[in-house]
Formats: structure tokens, C-alpha cells, sequence
């Protein structure tokens, strides 16, 4: 088993011991960067990384290196912070040069205060991204990326839970029988060691508010929107803080992140001031309470990932490699070896649907043609390679479709089945739109990433009444 050295338990280490060498040069932040690169190359590494996409929150350790699989939902408005600041002690003058870059919180040691008038002081600038996990992705690739990660068996944090790690389907299962949860859980308090990111209560709240569940308690506040595009999406949504290059991503991408875990009880102290607070200047302060309350959510509910590395991913199917395009030696055996099986596999490709659409071999034909094309460029309104496939005369009852749409499910890395029916289509939210007052946007069932297919169920139509949303 390769050993798991500093730089995931503890890579803030490794960043100062970069900074304390390099001081004195700008280029420290680009040998972070190297260093954490060449990390990750080493004896198949990224599959040691703990995967947010896998792994509850409060069973991650606060301040180690995780990854994350996510579509970026939102932008938020660029923030300024302490790249590098100074420490004094009082007694002694004696002065200490720190980084700010990938915290939250400037930490200085004991007897020590932050001198904010030093002459050492660089403001920075970084982009954070309201990022959720990628919409519709289907069970067999969150199986199989759950499988290929070893880092769930690897010595896990400084909270030692008392069961083993569950996914986040195993979870559900925890929230709706609580009975179960009460019994795994008796003798444990809500905070764990101390620390906020033990507490089991925060998960329960985060699946509530992800399944649409609105039970408020006299003394709690609202449950918080987590902004899913889709219903009954599972997992973290998280405040990806980038450093560098943020300008080559936009809303829509895929991404695989990895990053700096930051999940300070701090963090949801000072919001929760901020927004009960009634004495703030208005010239310090122009943010409205609701924009507070969303752009600086609970920690323990939407955890912050300070990005070392990140990339753009072509798909997110886990069998194919990660590159495509490129002419790399991986890529071009994997397609030379996959030649040779290609003919007997579209074969039975095109029996096996032509069986499900009920002898009709024509349109088994389409819908291979169909799941095989892609968008490869837009010209204005026009979207260049969309093969859109229409099925007709198909059986009035639902079962049909549903079937249809089990079968799609196991051949896409990501789909969404939307039934068109006179009630969806007056309450459902399908296009994203910008609100002003909480300056977000708030998604809709039609925010979906790249290449994930769409199956429109028209079967459920009806004579009815559609109003203006409709």
C-alpha cells in the first residue's frame, strides 16, 4: 500500500515549508503548484485523494487534501484576501511573515497579532465557484469511481467516526429510518471533538434541503437552498475558492478539483453574526442579508474547497481515458484495442434495443446514431452535430418510457427523464434566472452539463390549462 505522506494528511504543511524557503520570491505559489502536480502523477495517486462525491463531509478531515467531481452552478463575485500578512508579539517585536492563500481564516500563533498596517501585506484576488455535483450522473459511474478510490481505506482523519464510511445513498438510508441513526449514534453529542464537522445533524439537514423538505423549528432558521438544478440530487455542494485561471471556466463546466478541505466552525460563526447583526454600516457593508446567507453559507452544510489543482473534463465516463483529443500513448491503445471489438459490440448494441423498442430496428438504428453525437461547435443559434430523435407511436402507458429510460441510464455517464405533463410544465423551473436580491443564480432543470441526455417523456400530455410559466 503506497504510503501517505504529508502532503495529503496535512498539505498546508508542505505549503508553508514551500513559503518559508521561498520567501523572498514571487514564485513560491507556482512550486506549490509543481509540487502538488508531481504528487498526484505518482503510483496512481489520485485514487488515495478522499472524494467528496463519496465520502460525508464530517468523516473528512478538516484541512487535508480532497477532490471533487462537480459542475459549476454559479459564479460568484471575485473576494480579496491576505496572500501574504505579518505577525508581531507584543512583548518580544518579533515579526513573522505567513500566507494567506488557501484558508479562510489568517492564523497566527500564540502571543502573536496581526500587524495590518505592514509594509509585507499583499492583497490578492481569487474566484469562487457555487459548484454542485454533476446533475443526472448515472449510478454505474458514481459505482465505479466510488470502487477505483482507495482512499476510504486509508487511516481517515483526526475524528475517528464509530462506523465505517458510508456513501451518500447509504446516508439516505440513515435519515429515513432515524431510529438507526439514534442507535449508531447514542453517547455522541452533536459536536464531535470539539468540531463542527463531526456533528451528524448537519448531514440530516443538508438531505432535507436537497429533497425539498421544509420543517422549520421555532428557534432554527429556514433550512438552506442548496440550488440542485435537479430534484432529489444527492451529495455536498461546495464554495470552490480558485487562484489561478479561473478565467478559462465558465457556468456548465465539468471539473475535477483538488484542494485544501475547509470547514472552520469560524466560518459559520461570523456569517450568522453578520447576518443578525442590525448595527452594520452601510458603507461597509452593501451585501443584503439574503446575499449573506447565501454566498456564506453553514460550512458544515456547504464546505469550501481552496483548489491546488484543477481540470476541465472532456466526460465523466470512468472506463474511457481522460483525454480524448489528444494524441497520447494511453488514448491510442485504448482505441487500437477497442477497434477490434467495435463490430461485434454494435451489434449486439442494436439487437439489444432493437428489442427494447419492440422489433423496430430502424429506430434502434437512430437512437445509436443519436447517443453517439455531440454539439462540436455552435454558430450563432445553430448547434452544429445535434442529432435530436423523435420516437412516436410508442405505448400510451408509462411503464414504456420509464423502461426506455433505464436503458439510456446504463449506456450515458449522465441523463435526466423529463415528463412533460400539463403540471410540470406551469410549476417546474426549466431555465436558470438571476436573482437580484440574493445575486445568484438560481438553476433550473435545464441546467445540465455538456453531453448529458435529455429524455422528454410527451406521453403524459394532456388536455389542460397551461398558464404564462407554461
Amino acid at each position: 500500500m503506497p504510503c501517505v505522506g504529508d502532503w495529503l494528511n496535512s498539505p498546508l504543511s508542505i505549503v508553508q515549508g514551500i513559503f518559508a524557503q521561498n520567501v523572498p520570491n514571487s514564485d513560491w505559489e507556482k512550486k506549490v503548484t509543481e509540487y502538488f502536480k508531481e504528487k498526484l502523477k505518482e503510483n496512481n495517486a489520485t485514487n488515495w485523494v478522499p472524494s467528496l462525491n463519496d465520502v460525508p463531509v464530517h468523516y473528512l478531515k478538516p484541512n487535508s487534501l480532497v477532490k471533487f467531481r462537480c459542475m459549476v452552478q454559479d459564479m460568484f463575485d471575485p473576494e480579496f484576501y491576505m496572500g501574504v500578512y505579518e505577525t508581531v508579539d507584543p512583548n518580544t517585536n518579533a515579526r513573522v511573515l505567513h500566507f494567506g492563500k488557501y484558508r479562510d481564516v489568517a492564523e497566527c500563533g500564540p502571543q502573536q497579532e496581526i500587524d495590518l498596517n505592514s509594509s509585507q501585506t499583499v492583497t490578492l484576488e481569487r474566484q469562487t465557484f457555487y459548484c454542485v455535483p454533476v446533475p443526472g450522473e448515472s449510478a454505474w459511474v458514481k459505482e465505479i469511481s466510488f470502487f477505483a478510490s482507495q482512499a476510504r481505506v486509508s487511516p481517515s482523519t483526526s475524528y475517528t467516526p464509530s462506523r465505517h464510511k458510508r456513501s451518500y445513498e447509504e446516508d439516505e438510508d440513515m435519515d429515513l429510518h432515524p431510529s438507526k441513526q439514534k442507535e449508531q449514534h447514542m453517547g455522541n453529542s452533536c459536536c464531535c471533538g470539539g468540531d463542527i464537522h463531526g456533528c451528524v445533524e448537519p448531514k440530516r439537514l443538508e438531505t432535507e434541503a436537497s429533497a425539498g423538505h421544509h420543517v422549520i423549528s421555532p428557534n432554527c432558521s429556514p433550512p438552506l437552498d442548496l440550488n440542485f438544478p435537479l430534484p432529489g440530487e444527492k451529495g455536498p455542494a461546495c464554495l470552490v475558492k480558485v487562484y489561478e485561471s479561473w478565467e478559462s471556466f465558465k457556468v456548465n463546466d465539468v471539473l475535477e478539483v483538488f484542494g485544501v478541505l475547509s470547514v472552520d466552525p469560524v466560518l459559520s460563526i461570523v456569517s450568522s453574526e453578520e447576518r443578525d447583526s442590525s448595527t452594520l454600516d452601510p458603507m461597509e457593508c452593501m451585501d443584503t442579508a439574503e446575499e449573506q446567507r447565501v454566498h456564506s453559507p453553514p460550512a458544515s452544510l456547504v464546505p469550501r474547497i481552496h483548489v491546488i489543482l484543477a481540470q476541465k473534463l472532456q466526460h465523466i465516463n470512468p472506463l474511457l481515458p481522460a483525454c480524448l483529443k489528444e494524441e497520447e500513448s494511453k488514448t491510442c491503445e485504448f482505441v487500437s484495442n477497442f477497434m477490434s471489438e467495435l463490430s461485434p459490440v454494435r451489434a449486439e448494441l442494436l439487437g439489444f434495443l432493437t428489442h427494447a423498442l419492440l422489433g423496430d430496428g430502424l429506430a434502434a438504428e437512430y437512437l445509436i446514431l443519436h447517443l453517439i453525437s455531440t454539439v462540436y461547435a455552435r454558430r450563432d443559434v445553430l448547434p452544429l452535430g445535434k442529432f435530436t430523435v423523435n420516437l412516436s407511436g410508442c405505448p400510451r402507458h408509462g411503464a414504456f418510457t420509464e423502461h426506455l429510460y433505464r436503458i439510456v441510464q446504463q449506456l450515458v455517464p449522465a441523463s435526466y427523464h423529463l415528463r412533460m405533463s400539463i403540471e410540470s410544465m406551469n410549476h417546474s423551473r426549466f431555465i436558470p434566472h438571476k436573482d437580484y436580491t440574493a445575486n445568484r443564480l438560481v438553476s433550473g432543470l435545464l441546467q445540465l452539463a455538456s453531453n448529458t441526455s435529455l429524455v422528454i417523456d410527451e406521453t403524459q400530455l394532456e388536455q389542460g390549462q397551461l398558464d404564462t410559466a407554461g
